[in-house]
């Protein structure tokens, strides 16, 4: 059973979740990553993440039709581009991205990072977008302390439920102030790209704790992401191999010798950083 926190209002999600970042650009293997998430469905990562940038569109579609005849068990998110997101821009598409997903409602919908649009009229949006039962829930994306700050001074900006940014072993940035502000207003973080888009399995640090616990290092850096409390991650796997290997890790808890040298070879911000972005 894969742990879940809970959002601002109260509804639960896995602290697991599968990305699509990626997915449905090589027709070839759509069958292969159609298969891969809902391998991830049956193993409790009932949380998709997907955005109508990715592959313009095609990855959505690809996700409409790894979740038909299943739906109801998926908390679907999908994210509005920043150049789409005046208030009529932002309900335009969402009517779009759930044509191309083949569904009535999103779960939780996301600004996918800030752009030059008033935050106030895609809150707006969002607002309207929840009176019409497209979505559920809005959260942000790429968003840092300031930003959030200034979400939530506009009306009905504390409605925001996650700030879904670049978090892992080698982007610890937002261990300063981002994660502990968000803790303090119990809203829940998502990680993307946890894994580094692969970078992080060939790491030395990476390996050795993995060899001593006989987990892999993809286990590793997951289990590191969720070691923190109100986080969750959705990393990306287009095979069910690493599908089931990426379930594992939500029942993995690393010791203090691993954190410990992990820290030595990924060590703590001690200062504020810039947010980072992929």
């Amino acid at each position: 059973m894969i742990r879940r926190i809970a959002l601002p209002a109260g509804e639960n999600i896995p602290v697991l979740g599968q990305g699509t970042w990626h997915m449905g650009e090589i027709r070839e293997q759509r069958e292969a990553e159609i298969g891969a998430l809902r391998l991830g469905l049956e193993l409790g990562m009932t949380l998709i993440d997907t955005a109508e940038m990715y592959a313009e569109g095609d990855t959505e579609r690809l996700v409409g039709d790894a979740i038909s005849g299943r739906r109801d068990e998926v908390f679907l998110i999908s994210k509005v581009l920043p150049s789409h997101a005046t208030h009529r821009g932002t309900i335009d598409a969402c009517a779009a991205s759930l044509r191309r997903l083949k569904t009535d409602r999103l779960d939780m919908y996301l600004l996918h990072w800030r752009g030059s649009v008033p935050l106030r009229q895609t809150v707006e949006a969002f607002v309207e977008l929840k009176e019409r039962g497209w979505i559920r829930h809005w959260g942000v994306s790429n968003f840092d302390v300031m930003d959030l700050d200034e979400l939530r001074q506009i009306p009905s900006g504390s409605e925001v439920q996650t700030d879904q940014v670049l978090y892992n072993l080698a982007r610890r940035g937002p261990e300063y102030n981002l994660l502990p502000w968000c803790r303090e207003q119990d809203l829940p973080v998502m990680s993307y790209s946890p894994i580094e888009q692969g970078e992080l399995l060939s790491h030395p640090a990476v390996r050795g704790v993995a060899e001593r616990n006989d987990i892999t290092p993809a286990q590793v850096a997951l289990a590191w992401v969720l070691r923190q409390p109100l986080v969750c991650a959705i990393p990306k796997s287009g095979s069910a191999a690493r599908v089931e290997e990426n379930a594992g890790a939500a029942a993995i808890r690393l010791g203090p010798q691993d954190l410990t040298e992990l820290d030595r070879a990924f060590p703590p911000p001690i200062k504020a950083r810039p947010l980072e972005t992929l």
